[in-house]
């Protein structure tokens, strides 16, 4: 047995159809929103963590240039 009679019926919700669909609409949106909100921010993390490792694997794999304060003034 079902609560409702007929599909238009369903959809009518009782006269409140409109809005429970709303509703239900709405929350779906909002929730691929935070879920396309959550791949982007993946993404830029992702990319900030690769940048850095390569910056840091560059600063390592070079040879130091030597600071100021080895530089010495004997010459």
């Amino acid at each position: 047995m079902s609560a409702f009679d007929s599909l238009g019926a369903f959809f009518a919700m009782g006269g409140h159809g409109v809005y429970v669909w709303s509703a239900w609409g709405v929350t779906a949106a909002l929730l691929l929103l935070c879920f396309w909100q959550a791949m982007l921010e993946r993404r830029a993390l992702l990319k900030a963590l690769s940048r850095r490792a390569r910056r840091e694997r560059a600063r390592t794999e070079s040879p130091s240039t030597p600071t100021p304060t080895e530089v010495s003034d004997d010459a």
